[in-house]
This record gives structure tokens, C-alpha cells and sequence, in this order.
């Protein structure tokens, strides 16, 4: 039988874990997922090498750091062509790092047509630190081309989306034209609708977002869940946005949460001339 002061500390330590978990939504790290290719333009044949990186961006640390590895389990890596057939790219990842939490994974792809492709991943796990279900969904766009000499302006196909659960869907195509002073212009959907009122960062590589909204690199979805930004130099971005549920819980492969949370992220590479114009 426990003494009086034994039960008491036992009390208030199951206390304070409820205390954590009522807490949970506003106060875990959460990590996104993004997906990145080592260019944007290639020659139809050619390859084109495909990164799926974990980065701590969702936890306000906005930025292209590492932050471990994603775990596979509950995870999807595709390629989707100019003809809408997909190639499951899951059991093709290499993995590149020494131990389970370093590096990232990593693929190969060998686009047969020309026009425009998308790289998308999906996410969908109960966490281990918390009784929260995260959802993340991650693009990236390259076009194929018979000749890297001036590419065709024209390769439609970005602004159709995935279906993932949060995506951020480009209004104009983000691989041609595209250059600084280009406008990228992107609509923020959840469950398939425009979402409003919803912070997008636009995040350069090298660089770490401020605490709070920074109004040099964030913008709030309008109406119809647009938010535009001008990049001003060449560089690779990394587009994110998150939304949480508090009160979305239940039940997946048989793990219980309480929370759900949803990121959304989009790689864009901005080059300095434009590849099919020449400005």
C-alpha cells in the first residue's frame, strides 16, 4: 500500500500528463515532408534524380534544414506524366543515410514523353510523441524536353491537383516561363476547396523564416485560397502550409489520437534566365 505522499506525487504526475496531452495541438514539434529533383528541365530519356527529404519547417523553424528521416510506413513517393499515368516510385528509394534518423531517401526517374511531370508524396501516421495523426502531402514539378535549347512554353497540367488532404496547387506553371520577377501564384485547397485565411510560406533556400507571420516571405490566403509571391533572386523554394484539428481524433492502424494535423508543401526552383524565353 502506498504512503499519503507517494499517492500524492502519483497523482499529480498523471495530472500534469493529462495537462500535456489537452496541450498537445498548440505546443508539438511537428516535421514536414518535401520532395525536391536535382533540376527542372531535362531531356526527354534523360535522368532526373529525385529527393524525399524531413525537415523541421512545421514546428515554426521554417526553413530547408534536416530533421531526421522520414519513416516509410504509411508513405507514397509517385511520378505523374503529361498523360496522367502514374509510376509508383515507393520501392525504387535508396536510402542515404548511415542510420535511421540521417540523411534522406532518395530515386531515380526516367521520363519517356515530353511535357510536364509531377512528383508527389503523401504521409499519413499516428506519431509516437503525441496523440496526434499527421497527414502531409508534398510536390514537385520538372518538364521533359526534346532539347534543353529554348524548351516549349507551353506544358500544362500543374494547376490539376493530387487529392491530397492540404495541397498547394499552382495557378501558373511553375517550370516555364519562370524567373525572378515571375510571379508564383499558388491556391491552397483542403479536402478539395479553396481554404481561406491560411498562412503560405515561400521559404528561399539558405534562408530562416522569423517567429510569427514574415511579411518578407509569408502571405495569407484570400477568398478563394490564393496567395502570390515575387521571388527576387534565383533560388529553390520550398512552399508550406499547415493546418491543424484539434478536435479531429480517432483511430488509425489500430493507434488512437486525439489531433490531427495537415502540411502541405511545394518545391519550386527559380532559375536566374528563364528557360524558354531567354529573359
Amino acid at each position: 500500500m502506498l504512503n499519503p505522499r507517494r499517492e500524492s506525487e502519483i497523482t499529480m504526475t498523471k495530472r500534469l500528463i493529462v495537462l500535456l496531452a489537452l496541450a498537445a495541438p498548440a505546443s508539438v514539434l511537428a516535421h514536414d515532408t518535401w520532395v525536391e529533383t536535382n533540376t527542372n528541365i531535362i531531356r526527354v530519356g534523360d535522368v532526373v534524380h529525385i529527393d524525399l527529404k524531413l525537415g523541421n519547417h512545421g514546428n515554426e523553424h521554417r526553413d530547408f534544414r534536416l530533421a531526421g528521416k522520414l519513416g516509410l510506413e504509411g508513405a507514397s513517393l509517385e511520378v505523374v506524366g503529361p498523360d496522367g499515368k502514374r509510376y509508383d516510385l515507393k520501392d525504387r528509394l535508396i536510402d542515404t543515410g548511415y542510420t535511421p534518423q540521417e540523411g534522406y531517401w532518395t530515386t531515380r526517374f526516367e521520363p519517356a514523353e515530353p511535357g510536364l511531370y509531377v512528383v508527389g508524396s503523401r504521409s499519413d501516421r499516428v506519431m509516437s510523441y503525441a496523440p496526434e495523426r499527421s497527414i502531409k502531402g508534398a510536390k514537385a514539378f520538372f518538364v521533359a524536353s526534346p532539347s534543353l535549347d529554348r524548351p516549349s512554353a507551353d506544358n500544362p497540367g500543374s494547376d490539376k491537383p493530387l487529392g491530397h488532404d492540404l495541397e498547394l496547387v499552382p495557378i501558373v506553371n511553375p517550370v516555364t516561363p519562370m524567373g525572378p520577377g515571375t510571379p508564383i501564384r499558388v491556391r491552397l485547397l483542403y479536402k478539395g476547396r479553396p481554404l481561406a485565411g491560411e498562412r503560405v510560406s515561400f521559404i528561399p533556400r539558405g534562408a530562416t523564416l522569423k517567429p510569427g507571420l514574415d511579411d518578407r516571405y509569408e502571405r495569407l490566403t484570400d477568398e478563394q485560397g490564393e496567395a502570390s509571391f515575387e521571388p527576387t533572386e534565383a533560388n529553390s523554394y520550398l512552399i508550406a502550409a499547415h493546418k491543424t484539428e484539434p478536435k479531429q481524433g480517432g483511430e488509425l492502424d489500430g493507434k488512437p489520437y486525439e489531433f490531427t494535423k495537415y502540411g502541405a508543401t511545394l518545391t519550386i526552383f527559380v532559375p536566374r534566365i528563364c528557360p524558354c524565353c531567354g529573359g
